[in-house]
């Protein structure tokens, strides 16, 4: 499939555990994935994006995956039609009730879904593609041992608290290996499933012409199956993380300090001798599967934020002084010197990611604080960047013009870490109306200015705005989106049925992120709202001929 800035493109994101697929489980699988792409062929989207597949911890968040390159077992289609390994009689004697309703139920899919590969692994064991994918995936000596101990320690994914003896690789490995063959080689063949299930729905996705766009987080979590046995390559005595924003305040340390996501830094100096082969590997694996991917948290590159102390430890610095205190690495922006630097780091770096994928198109997640040389160098790199309209503004605060985007770049109204357009409306509105109970004559005209800019830039009457996000109102600004000069038109699958749900609120640790879903199967999805964005896409020159 080429891909090219010459032919622009509308897609959508979804995360693979939202999707409603036939026969699911209670969370998206590849099924469900390969029906959304015949959905988004029939319609018109010739772009899929995905939220980063890799096996997840016990927060279930994909931005911090207990392994940079396994990939989750809750994608895995396990239903004897899509797992050749499985027979309906094991099927069904796991009485599978399958969840028709409501958000993902973590610990009964996470439960169910192992038990019946545990069945297929019975009869899959001595197939000789698991041997050959083994010898070729040698990353799996560490991981499926990391598993398997993983397991020994009740899911407490945190190994820096396991027994001593399982904290050192080298000793697990010549302590514990033959016990626990067994169980290693039940997690080698979920990897094995995973990884074939995955390759399909590459397949299926280059039948169709639906380029799929996945996504690697900068960072990778310290108790992660690759810091366990790579300690060498990350700093664990600093948690990365992002700068203090005007736009996002949560609570009071976010609003001083900024996030402490408590990723390790790395040690750019080990990764260079070793050519970078922990990168390399990483990013291959998943050009195997995507056809693009997107780097989250892009500017780590160039320059990371972070914090002496864990984000457990978050509250007791709240007041904190002196001694060490949150900085950047390996420089802050605050000199002409120190951004040549950093600029320079992250150039060199992202070359190593290009070299990595090949023909995979590398495009780059450069919201937040965003310093003054990178987007300029993304350009020179010709690595695509993220447009969201409300956040693109001129110097009088009004929406920057869509079409003098430029061409090279991606634009969306909402990533999975946003509210969708319908919220966004309904909050700027009831900022108003606060702004007026209170009879604070500023903030209510400044509010109502808010609320013409965006009707402005959506090309409607900037005087008789309505209260609710009417249909007309939501179909002109997606038309803006769709008429803008970004290669990439995406949107969150939210924004196409101006829909309330929301996926990630940043910064928190509610029970609700990483487990809506939409409230029907992909194949029933509303056909009146996908009529219209079939014919805005068509209007606005992103169906290719």
């Amino acid at each position: 499939m080429k891909l090219t800035p010459d032919q622009k493109l509308a897609g959508i994101l979804v995360p693979v555990f939202a999707l409603r697929g036939t026969n699911d489980l209670g969370i998206g699988d590849t099924v469900a994935v390969k029906e959304m792409i015949d959905w988004c062929a029939h319609h018109g989207f010739r772009v899929l994006q995905m939220l980063p597949i890799n096996e997840t911890g016990p927060d279930h968040s994909p931005y911090n995956a207990i392994s940079a390159l396994a990939l989750d077992p809750t994608t895995i289609a396990t239903t004897p039609q899509a797992l050749q390994d499985l027979t309906a009689e094991d099927f069904h004697r796991s009485a599978v009730t399958p969840s028709t309703a409501g958000p993902v139920n973590y610990h009964k899919v996470k439960t169910l879904k192992l038990d019946l590969l545990r069945d297929a692994f019975r009869r899959g064991r001595l197939r000789p593609e698991l041997g050959a994918f083994q010898k070729a995936n040698r990353w799996l000596d560490d991981y499926t041992l990391y598993r398997a101990l993983l397991d020994e320690n009740d899911g407490n994914d945190d190994w820096q608290t396991w027994p001593k003896e399982h904290q050192s690789p080298a000793t697990a490995r010549e302590k514990f290996g033959d016990q626990l063959d067994d169980r290693r080689q039940f997690y080698a063949y979920v990897q094995f499933v995973a990884h074939e299930q995955w390759r399909d729905v590459r397949h299926h996705a280059d039948e169709c012409g639906v380029a799929l766009m996945g996504d690697i987080p900068f960072g990778v979590s310290r108790t992660s199956a690759d810091v366990w046995a790579n300690r060498d390559l990350f700093d664990l005595t600093w948690s990365g993380g992002a700068p203090p924003e005007p736009a996002f305040q949560p609570d009071p340390f976010t609003a001083k300090w900024g996030q402490n996501w408590g990723i390790p830094l790395y040690r750019w100096d080990a990764h260079r001798k070793q050519k970078f082969a922990w990168w390399t590997r990483r990013i291959r694996q998943t050009s195997d599967i995507f056809h693009i991917f997107r780097i989250d948290h892009v500017l780590g590159f160039y320059r990371i934020y972070a914090f002496p102390w864990p984000p457990r430890d978050n509250a007791a610095h709240l007041d904190k002084t002196t001694g060490p205190l949150p900085r950047f690495f390996p420089h802050p922006d605050d000199t002409d010197t120190h951004k040549k630097a950093n600029c320079k780091q992250g150039d060199t770096l992202l070359k190593v990611i290009q070299k990595a994928a090949g023909e995979t198109v590398v495009v780059a997640e450069d919201l937040g604080v965003v310093p003054d040389y990178v987007r300029p160098n993304l350009l020179k790199l010709g690595i695509p960047g993220f447009k969201i309209p409300y956040w693109e503004r001129n110097p009088d605060y009004t929406y920057c013009d869509g079409a003098k985007y430029p061409r090279l770049s991606i634009v969306t109204p909402a990533t999975h870490d946003h509210d969708p357009l319908v919220t966004v409306w309904k909050q700027k509105w009831q900022a108003h109306d606060d702004a007026r109970a209170k009879q604070d004559h500023h903030n209510a005209y400044v509010t109502w200015l808010e609320l013409q800019r965006f009707t402005g830039w959506a090309g409607r009457d900037t005087q008789n705005i309505p209260r609710e996000f009417t249909p007309e109102l939501h179909e002109a600004f997606c038309r803006r989106v769709l008429e803008s000069n970004a290669w990439l038109a995406i949107f969150m699958i939210t924004d196409i049925f101006a829909e309330p749900l929301r996926f990630n609120v940043p910064g928190s640790f509610a029970e609700t992120n990483w487990s809506a879903r939409l409230d029907r199967p992909v194949r029933t999805l509303d056909p009146h709202k996908t009529a219209l964005f079939e014919r805005l896409i068509r209007e606005t020159g992103r169906l290719p001929a």
